[in-house]
C-alpha cells in the first residue's frame, strides 16, 4: 500500500464541531448573496478560537501572556514525531510514549483515539501528565500536540500542564486528528493567524512526508 505524502489532520469546522461547554461555538451567516445586485457570497462568522484544531497562546493560561499573532512562527513549522498512546487512560504518562522518544525532534504529537470523535464532547478525555511535558521539555521539545481537545484534563482547575508550557516556553497543539497517521517523523506545518489579540488560533494542521 502507497502511504499518502501529506495528512490533513485537522477536524472539521462547522456548527456541530465540539466545543468544551459554556465555550462559543462555530456559527456562520451571509451579510451578502450572490445575486443581480451583488456579485460574492459573503460571510460572517463567530467561533472561539479554541475550535477544531487551535494553537493556544501563553495568553491563554498566563495573564501577562502573548497573545497569539505575537509568538513565533517557527515552532509550529517542522520535523516533527508521532507517538501513539491509544487507549492509554486519563493521562498520557512517560512509559506510554519512551518507546519513540529516541533522538526525538523539537515538536511531538501524540494519538490517543482510535478514532477521534470529530462530532461529539469527550469530557473523559485523555490529557499529558504535567511530569510528560517536563521530561519532553528537557529533550528539547518546543512543541507538543494531542487529539484531545486539551492537553489537560477536561475538569482541571489548576492546567498543571499549561504551567509546565508556560514556564518552558513551549507552544501547545490541541484537536488534532491522527486516526490515520502511522508513528513516525513527519513535516508539521500548522501555522496560527495573525490575531494581535486573541488566546488562541485556529489552524490547518497537515504533516507532510519528509522527503
Amino acid at each position: 500500500m502507497t502511504l499518502p505524502t501529506l495528512w490533513d489532520i485537522s477536524p472539521p469546522v462547522h456548527a456541530h464541531a465540539p466545543v468544551f461547554p459554556g465555550d462559543t461555538p462555530y456559527t456562520q451567516e451571509w451579510v451578502a448573496t450572490l445575486g443581480p445586485g451583488c456579485p460574492v457570497n459573503v460571510s460572517a462568522l463567530r467561533l472561539s478560537p479554541h475550535v477544531g484544531a487551535h494553537a493556544d497562546a501563553p495568553l491563554h493560561y498566563d495573564p501577562e501572556g502573548a497573545a497569539i499573532g505575537a509568538v513565533s512562527l517557527a515552532p509550529f513549522l517542522g520535523r516533527c514525531r508521532v507517538i501513539h498512546a491509544i487507549n492509554c487512560g486519563p493521562l498520557i504518562e512517560w512509559r506510554h510514549i519512551e518507546h519513540a522518544v529516541a533522538g526525538l525532534p523539537e515538536r511531538v504529537l501524540v494519538r490517543t483515539y482510535e478514532r477521534m470523535p470529530q462530532h461529539a464532547w469527550d469530557g473523559a478525555l485523555s490529557a499529558y501528565a504535567p511530569e510528560t511535558v517536563t521530561r519532553l521539555a528537557d529533550l528539547g521539545v518546543r512543541l507538543i500536540g494531542i487529539d484531545t481537545a486539551s492537553i489537560d484534563p477536561a475538569d482541571s482547575k489548576t492546567l498543571d500542564s499549561h504551567q509546565v508550557i508556560r514556564q518552558r516556553d513551549m507552544r501547545v497543539l490541541e484537536n488534532l486528528v491522527l486516526d490515520d497517521v502511522p508513528e513516525g517523523d513527519y513535516e508539521l506545518i500548522a501555522l496560527p493567524l495573525k490575531l494581535t489579540q486573541a488566546d488562541a488560533s485556529p489552524v490547518r494542521a497537515v504533516l507532510r512526508a519528509l522527503r
